[in-house]
């Protein structure tokens, strides 16, 4: 029986899930990795940082100390952007309770060893307990105001899946389940890739029917990667796949989206992430996702064009001319 959760993590999504849990009944307790931030928290009772203008319940525990945050935990969730998980759990894993499942809410794909958050989790403890992701449109200030949404959990191990469902689902928060990990995970990580590119659309006043046209057909190439990768090409047609790339690609809350406008607009990319606290996490899973795509020879058009504009300097204007200019075929899905 779960009654004690460790949240690791102290952003928008850790902050947010901390609240629902905690309005549930669950004790939890939030891990922050900087004590300065963590004391602004507890002296605020409020994530200003992160998730400004909600207020965090006492019942919230807010600890720098892992040992506090571990004591008892039935369930672990897992909260740290990606490029920073094997940092933080390298150092978390001497505490770390075993067999105690983790469910991770981080969407990426780490650079280098190109694992997900779960095989990250999994690599860097070393041992068998049970991982699952929970992912889909949930932008955490929608979720802070108990606006509808729905996700998926996902887990190898069913009985895990259906836990996490019946821990984080509410009368305005549905939790589905989904066995296809690999799936639910790379669609959470390559959508953020396609919210940059929608964004510059934006940003360029390029019109609604470019975007939807994007949005088509970075759909159809997430999947032909997905596919090649061993996932079920439907889950990218489910809540986790086009359901959280609508809402990527179309909230003015996503950050990912709303950098590309800032690029699309005419701002340097190193200008636009100096100046965003949160991690743009489609920036680095960009890099990620083009050795993915070269790995296993897969065309991903609008994914190349995203990874020039950023990391070749490549003009938005001119990535844009291009993927029109490509070469007539018919349209595969």
């Amino acid at each position: 029986m779960i009654e004690r959760i460790a949240m690791i993590g102290d952003g928008a999504m850790a902050t947010v899930s901390s609240i629902l849990l905690t309005g549930k009944g669950y004790h939890v307790t939030m891990w922050g990795y900087f004590e300065e931030h963590i004391q602004e928290m507890v002296q605020d009772q409020e994530n200003r940082r992160f998730l400004p203008g909600v207020r965090i319940p006492q019942s919230v525990k807010l600890t720098t100390n892992a040992e506090a945050a571990f004591h008892r935990a039935d369930l672990i969730v897992s909260a740290v952007p990606c490029q920073f998980m094997r940092n933080v759990w390298a150092q978390l894993k001497p505490g770390t309770p075993p067999s105690v499942p983790v469910v991770s809410v981080t969407k990426g794909i780490e650079n280098d060893t190109l694992l997900r958050p779960t095989q990250i989790i999994s690599d860097v403890l070393g041992d068998s307990r049970s991982v699952a992701a929970l992912s889909g449109p949930s932008i955490a200030a929608e979720l802070a105001r108990c606006l509808p949404a729905t996700v998926v959990a996902s887990s190898a191990d069913d009985s895990l899946a259906r836990a996490v469902q019946q821990v984080f689902s509410t009368q305005w928060f549905r939790v589905y389940t989904n066995t296809d990990l690999t799936g639910v995970e790379l669609a959470g990580a390559t959508k953020n890739v396609i919210a940059l590119a929608a964004g510059a659309v934006d940003g360029l006043g390029a019109g609604d029917n470019a975007k939807s046209a994007l949005l088509a057909r970075g759909l159809v190439e997430i999947a032909r990667l997905g596919v090649a990768l061993g996932a079920q090409r439907e889950t990218f047609f489910g809540l986790a796949g086009l359901g959280d790339l609508g809402t990527t690609c179309i909230s003015p809350h996503g950050r990912n989206r709303t950098a590309g406008e800032r690029i699309g607009r005419g701002e340097k990319v190193r200008d636009v992430l100096a100046s965003i606290e949160s991690v743009v996490e489609g920036v680095p899973t960009t890099k990620s996702v083009m050795q993915l795509a070269e790995r296993m020879k897969i065309e991903m058009p609008i994914t190349r064009a995203v990874y020039q504009i950023l990391f070749e300097d490549k003009d938005v204007i001119e990535a844009i001319t291009d993927l029109m200019s490509r070469a007539p075929k018919p349209e595969a899905i």
